[in-house]
């Protein structure tokens, strides 16, 4: 049933174009029903298609498109609506919403054309950044030689030229994305929708700088068009592959340069440009500021999560995949190998249960910790297994060996117990042969049986 629903609901959003063409050519004049309902409906129709399309999407690709589609119908109706009826609207409200749409378009196209599955807020701040910087500084550099061919407040004329500028970036970045990708039924409507979408923005501009646009015009539905295309390209499977985080990094950079020149340009010339141009470079500088810190702090984070995956979580001394690292990279350096078992931690464990085993481990640890040389690596195996790389010869090792039992040669104390323990070691100087590890554990094992406290593995 919901399958049912859903077909139906993407073929009402080109089913009403459909009948707002076919109406038009029946009354060509400008009526409310085909230029604000039927035009404005199938954006909205599409836009929610988008929204519910198929749970294999990106989320974020589907809000993203969903909610630029959306708020561009916003801005379509209030600006329509304002031909038929006598309210009137602040300006500034379509336009804020024609403005949206294309930082909110760019992020689910992004999305959708990724191969990510989670979205990180660098990216979000990325999109941001390079709309924000790039759009805006281009548009204000601009601005001036604009401002003697086109009539109008500064305001209107950075917005009359803000708007291609965006079809422009939007464009570029779309083609982009889409050479990186494998070829597709996706690709192709989101590329075919974003040209129609800016080829009829575009269209618009031209003809509304040479007087000859004519509201309600066959060649608007070039909008509608490119926007149901790309609300359909979701519901069909892509080849994503990877987009080349250098290509993001290098476009958020150059976005940034472009901001820092305007920035540059209103200090040495502060009556060049209005106040209000600005402030895009302003946020832009504040979000890549932002930015900063998130990286750092994720660089950060990775950093310790790295640590973490090599680091006994109980002990905190390195576990056995850093202790292997360790032992692979020894060649033939002159190092002894020390495998360290505690005698008799079963009983510990059984008696006096987990928790007393786990505090009698951490103070083991500590004075194991204690006798190890700077430049030696002790690390815990696993269970009540120790291991330890000593750097030197053998004698040293074998020292070291001897000091690491005689730690132990007082007890414990956990909790209202005191406990004894021993360690049986067995110690093989590293000779650059293979299976170094297991010769070392087969003189631990006959440390354990012979009651002698360390061996030395011999050949």
């Amino acid at each position: 049933m919901r399958g049912k629903t859903y077909r139906l609901l993407r073929m009402s959003a080109p089913a009403f174009l459909a009948v707002q063409i076919a109406f038009r050519f029946w009354h060509p004049a400008p009526s409310a029903l085909a230029d604000l309902f039927l035009f404005n409906g199938a954006v909205f129709l599409a836009s929610t298609g988008a929204f519910l399309s198929p749970h294999f999407n990106d989320r974020w690709a589907a809000i993203g498109i969903a909610s630029a589609l959306g708020i561009w119908a916003i801005g379509s109706t209030l600006s329509t609506a304002e031909s038929f009826y006598t309210f009137h609207l602040w300006r500034g409200f379509s336009d804020t919403a024609y403005a949206l749409f294309y930082p909110l378009v760019l992020l689910g196209l992004i999305r959708a054309l990724s191969a990510h599955q989670s979205l990180k807020a660098v990216e979000i701040l990325d999109v941001v950044i390079i709309g924000l910087g790039s759009t805006s500084a281009l548009a204000s550099l601009l601005l001036k030689p604009a401002m003697i061919t086109l009539d109008g407040s500064a305001t209107a004329v950075f917005l009359a030229i803000l708007y291609p500028i965006g079809d422009i970036v939007l464009f570029v970045i779309v083609l982009l994305a889409m050479w990186m990708q494998k070829f597709s039924l996706r690709t192709i409507l989101l590329g075919v929708g974003v040209a129609l979408f800016t080829a009829s923005d575009l269209f618009f501009i031209y003809k509304s700088a040479t007087s000859g646009y004519a509201f309600a015009s066959l060649y608007d539905d070039g909008w509608v068009l490119g926007l149901i295309l790309i609300s359909e390209s979701l519901w069909h499977h892509g080849k994503e592959r990877e987009i080349n985080s250098k290509l993001v990094s290098g476009a958020t950079l150059v976005s940034l340069l472009l901001s820092g020149i305007l920035l540059a340009l209103a200090v040495i010339r502060p009556s060049e440009l209005p106040t209000f141009v600005l402030i895009p470079a302003f946020a832009t500088l504040a979000f890549s500021f932002i930015r900063m810190s998130i990286a750092l702090r994720e660089a950060r984070e990775i950093k310790d999560e790295r640590a973490l995956a090599r680091t006994d979580e109980l002990t905190g001394l390195p576990n056995r995949r850093r202790f292997i690292n360790a032992l692979s990279s020894l060649n033939q350096r002159e190092a002894t190998l020390l495998l360290m078992d505690l005698d008799g931690f079963k009983e510990v464990n059984d008696t006096l249960g987990h928790g007393a085993g786990d505090e009698l481990l951490r103070q083991i640890a500590l004075r194991f910790s204690r006798q190890m040389p700077k430049d030696s690596l002790l690390a815990r195996l696993g269970g009540d297994e120790f291991g330890a790389i000593i750097y030197g010869s053998s004698r040293e090792g074998l020292e070291i060996a001897y000091a690491l039992r005689s730690s132990l040669s007082y007890p414990a104390e956990v909790g209202t117990h005191s406990i004894t323990m021993s360690v049986s070691i067995g110690a093989i100087s590293n000779d650059g042969k293979p299976e170094l590890m297991r010769r070392a554990d087969e003189a631990m094992y006959e440390s354990k049986r012979s009651g002698s406290g360390v061996t030395l593995f011999e050949l």
